[in-house]
């Protein structure tokens, strides 16, 4: 039997986890979906001890704290999790929306909320032969230990915020630790690039750029060192413990790709009013949609929720205006999140 929902939200990240927020706020629940064993996204699968710097007064916090918070946030609303599912089938069947996932779960959804980060997602690897005996070893695309890399040799590969955020946090631990950018432009935030420029000018960073790992050596113990070749000069060859390689995520929409979702660039299309796709009741949040200056931001997924819960919340009780009312000051908003009145 299909569970019915007024809200079903596919994707637990940071977007989608603020959803069920903003919602339970207007008195809808929800029930969400990932594909992934745990709630978290990128947060928790790829950047677990990442450190963002950019909530909104919070000064600092790891991608897994960001993570617990947004769940505890969530709570009160007593949303119903689905991990380890992946969406199968979406049609829109009577007032809303058939839903079918991958382990044949059914729903009957008012609204679809479409918070999938970049979709079905893996880390870009290094194309070096062999490397992949390596990976959990010495080789890295993702973090989960930094402990793991103190007082050790380290060469990171990429010019991103993850490969920066991590040279300007594994710096000061590291024995010697060497930034590897195929460019000499940064796709990471300015002031990133103005730290990373100020470590090696210290002595605790060396950074090659318009350069490429293009071998390494290797033992039964793991990585014994790298060679990189800069582009018209000569290669360098560094002993290294430890190969980080940053170089973003090859996004695969999937199934999503089948819903008759207008599609740009692997970006579900949305207006800027409610978020919401072609297709009316199905919105889309996050870094997984595109709209004139979208910015893939986290902070900008937890605006696009707001507005899209309450464009949803019309649509769940039609005719009914939905009133804007303060956490701070609303009995009812204090009421629903269990806040007891002074």
């Amino acid at each position: 039997m299909a569970i019915q929902t007024d809200a079903l939200i596919v994707g637990a990240g940071p977007a989608g986890l603020f959803q069920i927020f903003e919602l339970g706020l207007l008195g809808v629940k929800a029930h969400i979906i990932d594909s992934l064993p745990q709630p978290g996204g990128q947060c928790t699968e790829l950047y677990p001890d990442k450190p963002i710097y950019d909530i909104p007064a919070v000064p600092y916090v790891t991608g897994e704290a960001l993570i617990k918070n947004l769940m505890e946030q969530a709570k009160p609303f007593d949303p119903v999790y689905h991990m380890g599912e992946e969406v199968a089938e979406v049609r829109q069947e009577g007032d809303g929306f058939y839903v079918r996932t991958s382990k044949d779960q059914e729903f009957h959804a008012k609204t679809v909320f479409v918070a999938g980060g970049v979709g079905s997602f893996q880390p870009r690897k290094l194309r070096l032969d062999g490397i992949e005996d390596l990976e959990g070893v010495s080789v890295h695309y993702r973090v989960r230990q930094p402990e793991l890399f103190a007082g050790k040799k380290i060469v990171i590969c990429g010019g991103g915020d993850s490969a920066l955020d991590w040279a300007l946090a594994l710096a000061d631990q590291a024995a010697e630790l060497a930034l590897v950018h195929r460019r000499d432009e940064y796709r990471a935030a300015p002031a990133s690039v103005a730290q990373l420029k100020e470590l090696e000018a210290a002595g605790k960073v060396r950074i090659f750029e318009n350069a490429r790992v293009t071998e390494y050596l290797a033992d039964g113990a793991g990585l014994k060192s790298v060679t990189v070749e800069v582009k018209g000069g000569d290669s360098t060859t560094m002993e290294a413990d430890h190969l980080l390689a940053f170089f973003g995520l090859s996004p695969k929409l999937g199934p999503i790709a089948e819903w008759g979702l207008t599609i740009s660039k692997k970006a579900i299309e949305v207006d800027t009013e409610k978020f919401e796709s072609n297709i009316p009741g199905i919105f889309a949040i996050g870094d997984i949609n595109t709209y004139p200056g979208k910015k893939k931001l986290i902070l900008s997924g937890f605006h696009e929720a707001a507005l899209a819960a309450f464009a949803a919340k019309a649509i769940i009780e039609p005719g009914k205006k939905v009133n804007l009312q303060y956490t701070t000051t609303s009995p009812i908003m204090h009421e629903r999140l269990g806040v007891e009145e002074s």
